[in-house]
């Protein structure tokens, strides 16, 4: 089992920045692939950035370039850095652990991009 606990959402105004951070604890090793999804009410969970153990990323077209993902393995810790932030960026946000097929989600963290 693998726990994970977002924090650091909040309300910005548009252009801002946020940080997000996830922390997570249980059986952790290995080969993994840590990232951050958002859902909008009554739309699909998307992806918007991963990053695997090995410090490879991959970013949704939608947030090349604006925003930066990141881990630290030692921590077991994945952070996202948004910058450039609109309207369109507000969403529930969620992390995300994957390893050998199991996939974990943590709780969600409320992002509120508005002035």
């Amino acid at each position: 089992q693998v726990q994970l606990v977002e924090s650091g959402g909040g309300l910005v105004q548009p252009g801002g920045s946020l940080r997000l951070s996830c922390a997570a604890s249980g059986n952790i090793f290995g080969f993994n692939v840590m990232g951050w999804y958002r859902q909008v009410s009554g739309k699909q969970r998307e992806l918007v950035a991963v990053v695997d153990s090995d410090g490879s990323t991959h970013y949704a077209d939608s947030v090349k370039g604006r925003f930066t993902a990141s881990r630290d393995n030692g921590k077991n810790t994945v952070y996202l850095e948004m910058n450039r932030l609109t309207p369109e960026d507000t969403a529930v946000y969620y992390c995300n652990y994957q390893r050998l097929g199991q996939s974990y989600w943590g709780q969600g963290t409320q992002v509120t991009v508005s002035s």
